[in-house]
């Protein structure tokens, strides 16, 4: 029996991420982390109430008969993850901020008050696999599930702390998740997950962006590749790689966003085949495995599939060189590493290399 520390956020999997351990005999305390002080309408939907929900999380604990506690971590929030993604989108980046938030705050957070309240590990439901190797070191494993595989959200865990988490979900299948999930008695409109970002709520990132960087707003030229002027934008920041809608330009085919530039303004737009790259650069390394000779795989998304790929290293920053070029990879996202199941770690990406001749496949 362990002394397990579960990270609650009132959600479907966390909430048996803390009934399956339950059940194993552990000694576990749910903890929710306060993280955002959003709108959260007693009336809402739930889906639609910012990402910590704690009422379903200390209903959770009353069912499963352990304690409940809240730790306030807004202010941590604030500086690595809200401030960042706004800051990030400023730089014409495109920021990931679940990411950083599982690095910066609910890991970081959570190992925190375990090692200072003395328990023997933590707890998620991130569907990741963790697993103890032969020679007694620790590795980060796909989801079971592939259609819920979250490893890429948790490439930046420290191959120090892995042997002190537990994903309880990994090898399980969503609809066993959910099977459980009714038996705990959770609110049946609960089961419909929400995948807005928990800070920007039911509005969209230019909306939250214009409301807390208003300087956002500098009107500068859309142009295409070769220069030429198309029409006018209010904002870099406010467009993003692929983006296709809301351009305002009338062109008679679709175009896409493939560049931007803060220095000059300019919002450079394209064909489909232009958003391809054949490679990436990224820096800000985070490597859980050393990189093995030849080829792995890469996924410079979470929804994406992972590619055969071979990477290249000089000093703290890699070149991904794909086999099949990726579409609208884009700084300030990351691209993460594979061999087979096992994560390799990955960096976030700091240039793309234009594809020199697409190739489409499906």
């Amino acid at each position: 029996m362990a002394r397990i520390l579960v990270g609650m956020s009132g959600g479907v999997d966390s909430s048996v991420t803390a009934a399956l351990l339950v059940r194993e005999g552990h000694q576990v305390t749910g903890v929710t982390l306060k993280l955002w002080d959003g709108e959260d309408r007693p009336d809402a939907p739930w889906q639609e109430r910012s990402c910590c929900k704690v009422g379903i999380a200390q209903h959770v604990c009353d069912v499963v008969e352990i304690p409940h506690q809240i730790v306030d971590l807004r202010d941590r929030f604030q500086e690595r993850v809200v401030t960042d993604f706004l800051d990030t989108y400023l730089r014409g980046d495109t920021p990931n901020p679940c990411i950083r938030c599982n690095e910066f705050v609910k890991f970081a957070g959570l190992l925190e008050l375990a090692e200072r309240d003395g328990y023997d590990a933590v707890a998620t439901g991130h569907y990741a696999r963790i697993e103890r190797t032969s020679w007694g070191s620790y590795r980060l494993l796909k989801g079971r599930d592939g259609g819920k595989d979250q490893s890429y959200f948790l490439y930046r865990l420290k191959a120090r702390d892995l042997a002190r988490v537990r994903l309880p979900l990994g090898g399980m299948h969503k609809t066993e998740v959910m099977e459980i999930a009714r038996s705990l008695g959770l609110p049946a409109d609960e089961i419909a997950e929400s995948q807005e970002i928990c800070f920007v709520g039911g509005g969209n990132y230019a909306d939250f962006l214009q409301e807390h960087r208003p300087e956002a707003r500098q009107p500068g030229e859309i142009v295409d590749l070769q220069g030429n002027r198309l029409g006018h934008h209010d904002g870099v920041a406010f467009h993003t790689i692929g983006q296709r809608r809301g351009l305002g330009v009338a062109l008679g085919k679709r175009a896409y966003v493939v560049r931007t530039n803060v220095s000059t303004g300019q919002v450079v737009i394209g064909d489909n085949d232009d958003l391809y790259c054949g490679a990436v650069e990224a820096d800000q390394l985070n490597l859980l495995a050393p990189l093995p000779e030849g080829q792995m795989q890469a996924k410079v998304r979470y929804r994406g599939q992972a590619v055969a790929a071979t990477v290249t290293r000089k000093d703290d920053r890699i070149t991904v060189q794909f086999d099949t070029p990726q579409r609208a990879a884009a700084t300030g996202q990351s691209v993460v590493l594979y061999q087979g199941d096992t994560v390799l770690g990955g960096g976030v990406i700091c240039a793309t290399v234009p594809a020199p001749q697409v190739v489409e496949t499906g």
